[in-house]
């Protein structure tokens, strides 16, 4: 996926790069757009994603996305694949012997090539074929029983949402509140209802999100920014929710997320924000709040798979749209632009 014009998707033929020893070839099959909605600006003349970040213009070098791919290739060190299989590919590399990894904090791998890689350092998945290094930590087979389209959400925001329910230590006792229902609200939702809480309450500005929620999880409690903190308060046991997960990566939200916490709660941070965000101590003071914060350490793919396959994890209907590769110009195009009520668009290649 590249670019001829700062505005126009298109494509260029690229030579496949000769890899590594503990590398693997992928041929992808189905792929869908990286949860990165309202940062997105443009594609660049130089194969990059630009976004916004901070303020800045940040380009990401030739386009990653959750995905899942057939094994085309091995290098002679890559452990527990073979030509043929059916793998989701993990948005981090990572080593496996570090001493981060062996915490099971592999988002900040220490290796040359572990860590947020791919579509950043070498090439993303976007394409016909990708390579993918450290392949004998980052790949997942796919059970016989899961489907692609099961299997697609596995690698990124569903490791995501999963990640935060965990750190979250929510107990059967809690009123949880997520703010935010795109793609990785939901399956953070998902994550959490593994958890059975007491309640759950979901916040979310869109009208046709908040409708996507009330038909597929008609259990789960709904508000919206403006009325969140007093709809919290009414439905909790405590003046507030015991455990926030904030998703949106709004304006507010960051505020929002901690005003709505009860004291002592945990205030789990998922979101990728536009700018920075007051942290107002005094404001909060006495309120004495844990904060979890930071990008997914994406380790429990294989658990989240297994869960897949027991059918207690569906992510399925949030795939809206579907195009094949040669469509993806029109893809982004609603995806940018959230058009005809795009949560998730698979590529099929």
């Amino acid at each position: 996926l590249v670019s001829s014009h700062p505005e126009n998707v298109t494509f260029l033929r690229d030579p496949f790069v000769k890899f590594a020893k503990d590398h693997v070839k992928l041929r992808v099959i189905t792929g869908l757009f990286k949860g990165l909605e309202g940062y997105i600006i443009r594609v660049d003349r130089a194969r990059q994603l630009v976004m916004e970040l901070g303020g800045y213009a940040v380009a990401i070098r030739g386009v990653h996305n959750e995905d899942f791919e057939v094994v085309e290739e091995t290098g002679p060190e890559v452990k527990g694949m073979k030509v043929g299989d059916r793998v989701t590919v993990n948005v981090e590399t990572f080593c496996g012997e570090c001493f981060y990894c062996k915490h099971g904090y592999v988002n900040n791998c220490t290796s040359p090539h572990g860590g947020w890689a791919l579509g950043c350092r070498i090439d993303g998945g976007q394409t016909e074929y990708v390579r993918v290094p450290l392949a004998s930590q980052g790949l997942n087979r796919i059970p016989d029983s899961v489907t692609d389209e099961q299997a697609l959400f596995v690698g990124d925001v569903l490791a995501t949402g999963f990640w935060a329910a965990r750190i979250s230590e929510i107990t059967k006792e809690d009123t949880v509140l997520i703010i935010g229902a795109g793609p990785t609200g939901i399956c953070s939702l998902l994550s959490v209802m593994l958890k059975e809480p007491k309640r759950i309450i979901v916040c979310e500005q869109s009208e046709e999100r908040r409708a996507f929620v009330k038909k597929h999880y008609p259990e789960i409690l709904l508000t919206t920014p403006e009325k969140c903190e007093e709809f919290v308060k009414a439905n909790s046991d405590h003046g507030g929710a015991d455990r926030v997960l904030e998703v949106a990566g709004g304006k507010d939200t960051f505020r929002l997320a901690w005003q709505c916490a009860r004291p002592n709660a945990i205030v789990t941070i998922v979101a990728l924000y536009n700018e920075p965000q007051l942290l107002p101590l005094p404001d909060m003071y006495g309120k004495n709040l844990i904060f979890k914060t930071g990008g997914v350490d994406g380790c429990d793919c294989e658990e989240v798979l297994r869960l897949i396959e027991e059918g207690k994890i569906d992510t399925t209907p949030l795939i809206t749209h579907r195009f094949p590769l040669s469509q993806i110009e029109k893809a982004y195009r609603i995806f940018e632009n959230k058009e005809d009520g795009v949560i998730k668009v698979a590529i099929c290649n």
